[in-house]
């Protein structure tokens, strides 16, 4: 059983995709409910139906993953109707479209802030309710959708703020984690093939055409992401910061035509490694 944040499109719709593949049944969060209503496209129940056509079990709710109140209620219902929780996929975030846009932090929207509140206050709140049903059930993983942005320049202060973020939550959760079965970790994923980046490849050709020749599909993050949970020794990677392209190795997961996706680490940084003093 899963929760997928932000899936009506982009990483989030093909991590739960690939998860309703392996079977499981797959919460899809998110705001759009009508094609249309989005400037990009994608709902949550068109997510749903995709889980569903692959084997799993998709259930669409509607979360403003703003409000403090609609993420407990989803929680909340996630118990009433399930029992458990085995997979949290934080990967929500608040996307500006000025996220793309030359020029520093100063000339462009402060809307770009925003995913400072969906894209980490909300990954927080999300896991604090998902900690208190794993811990007790003694199993669970929590995985954070992140990028190399968070160790290079990368779209700005804001969005590089957020992705350092969430690797500092899976490094600091995985601290109280020890123990109790529940795994934290964080995912590195490459340049993605989404409606988001297929947008901007077509309004910056010369800036991404080369990154995106190589491109990760979100799905092949999804299958890491289920590997992870299956894998009976992945306490050994609770805390850390994974680049996907890597970690797939362990597991021999590839992208469906065979193609090996390439990490980015000598181009553009590796993960932090926590230092491994406790102040309590």
């Amino acid at each position: 059983m899963a929760i997928v944040t932000g899936a009506s499109r982009g990483a989030g719709r093909g991590i739960a995709a690939a998860l309703g593949q392996q079977g499981y049944r797959v919460y899809v969060t998110g705001r759009t409910v009508r094609e249309g209503d989005a400037a990009l496209p994608g709902t949550i129940g068109a997510t749903a139906a995709q889980i569903d056509a692959a084997g799993g079990e998709g259930r669409a709710v509607q979360v403003d993953h703003a409000d403090s109140g609609a993420i407990a209620a989803l929680f909340e219902r996630v118990a009433d109707e399930s029992g458990r929780l085995d997979i949290l996929v934080n990967n929500v975030a608040a996307l500006h479209d000025d996220l793309v846009k030359p020029g520093p932090f100063w000339e462009k929207s402060t809307g770009l802030v925003d995913i400072l509140d969906v894209g980490l206050r909300s990954h927080y709140l999300a896991s604090w309710h998902a900690a208190r049903m794993m811990v007790p059930a003694g199993s669970g993983l929590i995985a954070f959708t992140s990028s190399f942005g968070s160790v290079c320049y990368m779209h700005g202060a804001a969005y590089g703020a957020q992705k350092a973020g969430v690797d500092k939550f899976a490094a600091d959760m995985g601290v109280d984690f020890r123990g109790t079965g529940v795994t934290a970790i964080s995912l590195w994923m490459g340049p993605l093939l989404t409606e988001r980046s297929t947008r901007t490849l077509a309004e910056h050709p010369e800036q991404y055409e080369k990154f995106m020749a190589e491109a990760e599909t979100p799905e092949f993050n999804g299958r890491v992401i289920a590997a992870i949970h299956n894998d009976p020794k992945r306490d050994e990677l609770n805390g850390q910061t994974l680049i996907t392209a890597e970690i797939a190795q362990r597991y021999g997961i590839t992208e469906a035509e065979g193609r090996v996706p390439p990490s980015y680490r000598a181009m553009l940084g590796e993960p932090r490694i926590p230092h491994p003093a406790i102040v309590a």
